[in-house]
């Protein structure tokens, strides 16, 4: 059971480890509303087909939903606990850029 759950946790971040997938997120939490994919392919600027086979991926994690609106496909973050994940990842970061800048100024003072 514990093997399991390591499997899901790896497949979760797997599904993240994308930068497409992570520009997806990052759109779809902007005004925390529902998107369509026609607005999807406009903004994140990539083909239809690329951008199905990333909301395909973060769909299989049920880290997105869609709901069909006539003829549209709207989506949006299922849970935004993910987004936590994200800024912290962010926070992360920054952190090693500060750490290394101070590296860099150490090593450009000796």
């Amino acid at each position: 059971m514990e093997e399991q759950i390591i499997s899901m946790k790896s497949d979760f971040f797997k599904a993240l480890a994308h930068p497409t997938r992570v520009r997806i997120l990052e759109r779809l939490a902007k005004n925390n509303e529902e998107v369509c994919v026609c607005e999807l392919i406009e903004d994140l600027g990539v083909e239809q087909s690329n951008l199905s086979q990333h909301l395909s991926i973060l769909r299989k994690q049920q880290i997105i939903t869609s709901t069909k609106v006539g003829l549209r496909v709207m989506y949006r973050i299922k849970y935004p606990e993910v987004l936590t994940i994200l800024e912290n990842v962010q926070k992360i970061l920054a952190q090693q850029f500060r750490e290394g800048e101070a590296m860099m100024r150490h090593l450009a003072e000796r």
